[in-house]
């Protein structure tokens, strides 16, 4: 071997044993709390800001709402602009962003500057959270890990959600010791600290592509028209939102004269900004994204709404009113990494959803006379709340988004989040309208329990987060099924000892994309068989998955020379993601509900998370169907059998260019792996359950 060869290897084996070294995570999580503690922290200054500006109270609101609505435009758009033009350079330009806020903040006189300051504030700290997770999810491919790195994960939960709750007691020690102005200055010393964090440690960002460097072509690559689209119709919708119980007409026609137009560009845009079929397929991260945005509704309500009435109606100060929120703070950071660290989705979910439930209850029952120890309790049961919403919510992303569309992903979670918290304000001030009181405190509390309730539901009812082995997900083979072993030598068609049972079975239909399927021999009644067995398992029960080939831009150019296969699709810029030759045969088309993902290399679960997607939603069984035998086929075969999935290969449902070689590998090599079967036999199994 040689030298140079030794060293490579060296490195590759150093991060797979350290890859997330606290010299990588140290500045993202640093990053990623600028974000919630600024959200939470201006809670204690309104009333002092209201007092040296002479304006009301309501009034400052605004510096509520600007950072919601900067942030949840802004963090989708920093996902997207990590994706294409470098986490790192995103992550360091939001940090600049930030800095520039506080120092606006804390030399602002009036409530505009403010609102400014506030405004870039929101933008800059938006780019912390989804940069953060698009560095994780490659630092865990390059590692080869299939497992979400849970205590990463957890690391950043505290960063996140655990750390907005420690806002209002960090600001009310602020305005109370120094004044409401250090409620932004606070920003200046930390954003230092991170940036020099980030420039020493996260690992630089590769060249641009000249040719894809310019600002049309990096317009066209981040979608630009539906980014605009997207943040003109969420302002319009926030300001609606923001203006209830009086309604706003021009924002609600300006938001549908927006959306509309947007909705339209997206659906016929083939790599969307906000992919709204993408979304529509993927149920598991449209439900993450909705749990999330309602538990954050009863988390910001307690953090803002509480807050107003202890000071209010209670009579206490902006330091005693923050004090007695620290423990909602505490037990969230306390709880996120360990939770985080088992990989555990559905548990920490209904835990959330029920302490919600019990900490509404609570919020019903207090009083303006209640002792601080009441409240303290209703704040340590919310902090169970922030704490398991974020780690379960969190780890439920990481499995459900596309890896390539993971900065994209985050970005809309966090703008789900938003939009709970934007809410949780509209409510604050319209159960206060008349005045901050006890009755508008349990109305507040009543509006939390139904709140409650459907996210109980959300979790309940969700068959995806029905695993019957969690552990799966953390890297342990399931092997308390594994099918018996035929020998070599076998007929070609293995007649298996058991039945199916749908409910954990998958049918993967592999590369049939526009430009394979004609390679195949008699193309059109493959379509025609694999199109039945697809329906067969559907009318089943089971679920139906898609691999289809396809490079961007950057797939081309990180294709090493070594690679004997890919090497000439790079240089030949073939399988374009957005060509026609790469989109599924619409004959077998995909619906919604199914799993569909994109691959560079041969083997469906070789640089997807389609691992991932199948034990997130308990499949245990893989019935193989594609283009080519010798490629995809063998090589997905060879993988889910080292993963312990029960497999099936149909053998009038896979093809090969080389007659030869597609009936040496189904009589010879699948039986000793697999179990071989025909569409016919399929049925029947799928029947006999």
């Amino acid at each position: 071997m040689s030298t140079g060869a030794a060293q490579a290897d060296s490195a590759t084996n150093g991060l797979a044993r350290t890859p997330f070294a606290w010299t990588f995570t140290t500045p993202l999580y640093v990053g990623s709390s600028l974000n919630p503690i600024n959200s939470s922290i201006i809670a204690t200054a309104l009333v002092p800001i209201a007092a040296e500006l002479h304006v009301s109270v309501g009034a400052t609101a605004v510096l509520v709402s600007s950072l919601y609505l900067a942030s949840a435009v802004a963090q989708p758009t920093a996902g997207k602009l990590a994706e294409v033009l470098g986490p790192r350079r995103i992550f360091l330009s939001g940090v600049v962003l930030v800095l520039l806020g506080g120092l606006v903040g804390g030399l602002g006189q009036n409530l505009a500057m403010l609102t400014v300051a506030r405004v870039l504030v929101g933008i800059g700290t938006s780019a912390a959270f989804p940069c953060a997770m698009v560095l994780i999810r490659r630092r865990a491919e390059e590692a080869g890990l299939d497992a979400p790195p849970g205590g990463v994960l957890g690391g950043i939960a505290i960063a996140g959600m655990a750390t907005a709750a420690v806002g209002p007691p960090i600001g009310g020690l602020l305005v109370g010791a120094a004044g409401w102005r250090w409620a932004f200055l606070i920003n200046i010393p930390v954003t230092a600290i991170a940036m020099v964090m980030a420039l020493r440690w996260l690992p630089k960002d590769p060249v641009p592509d000249r040719g894809h460097s310019g600002f049309r072509q990096v317009a066209d690559r981040i979608d630009l028209p539906g980014i605009l689209g997207f943040a003109g119709s969420m302002t319009a919708l926030v300001i609606f939102l923001m203006s209830l119980p009086h309604v706003e007409w021009i924002a609600l026609a300006v938001f549908v004269l927006a959306a509309v137009p947007t909705v339209m560009w997206e659906l016929r845009k083939t790599a969307p900004f906000f992919d709204f079929r993408g979304l529509a397929a993927n149920g598991a991260l449209a439900r993450t994204y909705l749990r999330q945005a309602l538990t954050l509704l009863g988390v910001y309500s307690v953090m803002y709404g509480m807050t107003q009435w202890m000071e209010a109606a209670h009579g206490f100060s902006t330091v005693g009113a923050g004090l007695l929120l620290l423990p909602m703070g505490a037990v969230s950071a306390l709880l996120s990494r360990p939770l985080a660290s088992r990989n555990l989705v559905r548990g920490p979910l209904i835990a959330s959803a029920v302490t919600m439930l019990l900490g509404s209850v609570g919020i019903m029952l207090l009083t303006s006379h209640s002792p601080a120890i009441a409240i303290v309790l209703v704040s340590l049961i919310f902090g169970i709340t922030s704490a398991s919403t974020t780690v379960g919510n969190q780890t439920a992303l990481y499995l459900a988004a596309p890896p390539d569309q993971i900065g994209t992903a985050s970005g809309l979670f966090r703008t789900f989040g938003y939009l709970g918290t934007i809410t949780s304000a509209v409510i604050g001030s319209i159960v206060f309208r008349d005045g901050v009181s006890d009755h508008g405190l349990h109305t507040l509390g009543i509006v939390l329990v139904a709140a409650g309730l459907a996210v109980l539901l959300l979790t309940v009812l969700d068959r995806r987060l029905m695993n019957r082995n969690p552990n799966r997900q953390a890297g342990t083979p399931d092997t308390s099924q594994s099918p018996k072993t035929p020998h070599q030598g076998e007929s070609s068609v293995s007649a298996p000892t058991h039945t199916i049972t749908p409910e954990r079975t998958a049918l993967l239909a592999m590369d049939f994309q526009n430009g394979i399927v004609p390679l195949a021999p008699d193309a059109d009644a493959l379509v025609e068989r694999v199109k039945g067995a697809i329906a067969d398992v559907r009318a089943a029960g089971g679920t139906i998955g898609y691999v289809r080939v396809a490079f961007t831009e950057n797939d081309w150019a990180a294709v090493p020379e070594t690679n004997k296969a890919f090497t000439a699709v790079a240089a030949g810029k073939m399988l374009h993601h957005e060509d026609t030759a790469t989109q599924i045969d619409e004959r077998i088309a995909p619906e919604q509900g199914d799993i569909v993902v994109r691959k560079i290399r041969y083997g469906s679960a070789s640089t997807t998370n389609l691992h991932q997607q199948l034990t997130d939603r308990g499949i245990d069984t893989l019935v193989l169907a594609g283009i080519s035998t010798s490629g995809v086929v063998l090589s997905t075969l060879m993988d889910a059998a080292d993963r312990d999935y029960r497999v099936y290969v149909l053998s009038d449902g896979i093809a090969d260019p080389d007659p030869t070689t597609h009936q040496v590998l189904v009589d010879n090599v699948f039986p000793s792996r697999a179990h071989v079967i025909d569409t016919t036999e399929l049925r029947g199994l799928l029947g006999s359950t």
